[in-house]
């Protein structure tokens, strides 16, 4: 998409130039598509999917009192072992769970940068603007945005890398209010998902766009959200 030059490639990029100012991405997978085939279609992209709870009655599917993140959070402790890509396994949830939202277990195919939505609504336009191959892209919840990439794997020297867990766990997304980068030991939820106050979780480019190199678009990002926050870029603090 962002590879293609010209005058056409000018015009469908100032086509979603408009989309993104005025608050509404282009829903590539389409509205019409039914849950089970967009699940389907990441799983078949190599993203590892699991249940997840759902909103329920204004209160989260898990009937725990006061849960901290209702409808975010897998269902079974044993979700990283759980995650899957298998066709059968997937429709078999799907089909007996059919309120359930799905997470993406990421750090095993990929990686998401997750940064606040303003900023990677500006961040996204450069980066096409700027021919780069972004991926696949979803809004959360009306407030983040999501960049899916290729995971940076298992250095050889351990010390270089770290678990998410050693950082933040995912229901701590309040108090990490910049870019989180989601690798190992943790999870995203995958679209489609439905949030609590009629809030989604919706693809902007769907999983059929390969998965991008993380480095590629980190620079990009890490500037956008340094100036939604007022402040200088610190390009270590996503390593």
């Amino acid at each position: 998409m962002g590879a293609e030059r010209g005058d056409g490639a000018r015009t469908g990029l100032g086509r979603f130039a408009q989309w993104l100012k005025s608050g509404r991405g282009p829903k590539e997978a389409g509205a019409d598509e039914d849950r089970e085939s967009l699940l389907l279609a990441a799983a078949a992209a190599g993203l590892p999917l699991a249940p997840a709870a759902y909103p329920s009655d204004y209160r989260c599917s898990c009937n725990r009192i006061g849960c901290p993140t209702p409808g975010r959070h897998p269902v079974s402790f044993a979700w990283q072992t759980q995650s899957t890509t298998d066709r059968a396994q997937i429709e078999r949830w799907a089909r007996h769970q059919p309120e359930a939202n799905f997470i993406t277990a990421t750090g095993m195919v990929h990686d998401v940068l997750d940064v606040p939505i303003e900023a990677g609504r500006e961040a996204l336009e450069r980066l096409l603007s700027m021919g780069i191959d972004v991926g696949p892209v979803a809004e959360s919840g009306g407030d983040r945005m999501l960049f899916f990439t290729a995971t940076r794997g298992t250095p050889e020297d351990e010390d270089e890398w770290w678990p998410c867990e050693l950082d933040c766990h995912p229901e701590t997304m309040d108090e990490h209010p910049g870019l989180r980068w989601h690798c190992r030991g943790s999870y995203v939820l995958v679209p489609p998902a439905r949030l609590p106050a009629d809030r989604s979780v919706d693809w902007l480019r769907g999983p059929e766009h390969p998965l991008p190199d993380p480095l590629t678009l980190l620079e990009t990002l890490t500037d956008a959200c340094a100036r939604h926050a007022g402040a200088e870029p610190d390009y270590t603090s996503a390593w």
